[in-house]
């Protein structure tokens, strides 16, 4: 699609344009999944958040199991952490993205250093020179988890006043782009040199102004929606709201954002030029709480009608849905929600709670729920799930389905 002048589409139609740009019309593996799908999916979505819950698994793995199906999560590992495909960066919070797009961020990483933000780590800096170069001199010598310095200086405290001085110290290096994160097992932080996990002939490219890189970062959030709203564009890299709404305009007039409107949307919508839109999208897939699809919930809500909100620091007599609750995609609709988690000493992935979404046949969503947990299963290596729980009207029917 391209052109400048405005569209009007329908709320289906958003929502397969949406789905198909988010690699959910690609065809899974016939075969095993090797390194080239993974590239395949990054490069459609453009990042992975990571996350340390691993209630399922690790959120980063979730992403590429929803569109290719089970694979090795020593694969991502392996691509991100050992062959240094792809690196850590603060992005949309926390996330892996291709080396290639170092350039992109370091407008952020300038900000860091003027102290614009991350302000307590900034003033850390500014009082304790001395130690963060020794820090940063000590990871010279070889890469290093937080507790492995010299003198990690740890304090007493909750959360920021609970991790040690070094290990603020190592963030700050982090955030100003001095070092850059591998993982151990265990998702523990190995914190080395960027210089020796991005390409030198990447660190040498000139880095884009500020605007040029918020412009080519939101082009990308374009194509990796489809059909967005400017909050949405915005959210994918978590832009400075302000400072990048005129880029937007200027997306528009280079013709490679079309403005439409969205039936049911309540605010003007963008289509990227690159988008598509299929006659059908044919997805079975549990999805991460931070799935792009779903992570930004005013858009979820908007595009599938489908309210979220991931209750784990909500009180257990409070909760509505359940601890850890992924969302069933299933066709281009969103219709189904399951309370999991994996048991790791039982060997079982255990379904706590089942809930339809309004107006749905539950049979079918049963029966494509059915289908997505085997899958699941298979991904977090249990090999089979469970109904060890009453809660939702799905529960019933997903029962007489266990495998035996």
């Amino acid at each position: 699609m391209s052109g400048t002048a405005s569209v009007e589409l329908s709320a289906s139609e958003a929502r397969r344009i949406s789905l198909t740009a988010q690699g959910f019309r690609d065809p899974r593996p016939t075969g095993r999944v090797d390194r080239r799908h993974l590239r395949r999916v990054m490069g459609r979505l453009g990042l992975l958040q990571l996350d340390s819950v691993p209630v399922v698994i690790r959120t980063q793995y979730m992403p590429l199991f929803s569109r290719l199906g089970p694979y090795d999560p020593d694969l991502l590992d392996r691509v991100a952490y050992h062959d240094d495909e792809w690196f850590e960066a603060w992005s949309h919070e926390a996330s892996l993205l291709s080396v290639v797009d170092e350039p992109l961020l370091r407008w952020h990483k300038q900000r860091s250093r003027q102290g614009e933000t991350w302000r307590g780590l900034s003033e850390l800096a500014q009082r304790e020179p001395g130690y963060v170069a020794d820090v940063l001199a000590q990871v010279r010598e070889r890469p290093m988890a937080p507790g492995e310095l010299s003198n990690p200086r740890p304090r007493g405290g909750n959360w920021w006043g609970s991790r040690s001085i070094g290990s603020l110290a190592l963030d700050w290096l982090f955030r100003i782009g001095e070092l850059g994160v591998r993982r151990r097992p265990g998702f523990v932080k190995e914190f080395d040199l960027l210089d020796r996990i991005v390409p030198v002939e990447i660190q040498a490219l000139p880095a884009p102004s500020e605007f040029d890189a918020h412009r080519e970062l939101l082009d990308r959030a374009g194509a990796s929606l489809g059909v967005a709203a400017a909050p949405d564009l915005i959210d994918y890299h978590r832009l400075p709201k302000r400072a990048t709404r005129p880029r937007i305009d200027e997306l528009v007039e280079q013709g490679r954002l079309i403005e439409a409107a969205v039936e049911g949307w309540d605010r003007p919508a963008y289509l990227h030029t690159d988008a598509v839109a299929p006659r059908s999208v044919d997805a079975c897939a549990l999805l991460s709480p931070f799935d792009p699809v779903v992570w930004f919930r005013e858009r979820a809500e908007r595009l599938f009608d489908f309210r979220y909100r991931i209750e784990i620091y909500t009180p257990a007599a409070k909760r509505v849905y359940g601890y850890y609750v992924l969302p069933l995609l299933l066709g281009d609709r969103i219709v189904a929600r399951a309370d999991l988690k994996t048991d790791r000493a039982d060997g079982v992935l255990r379904v706590f709670g089942a809930f339809a979404e309004p107006g749905v046949d539950h049979d079918e969503v049963t029966s494509g729920l059915k289908r997505a947990l085997d899958d699941l299963a298979l991904m977090v290596g249990t090999g089979r799930w469970e109904v060890s729980g009453r809660n939702g009207d799905l529960v019933g029917r997903l029962r007489a389905m266990m495998p035996t």
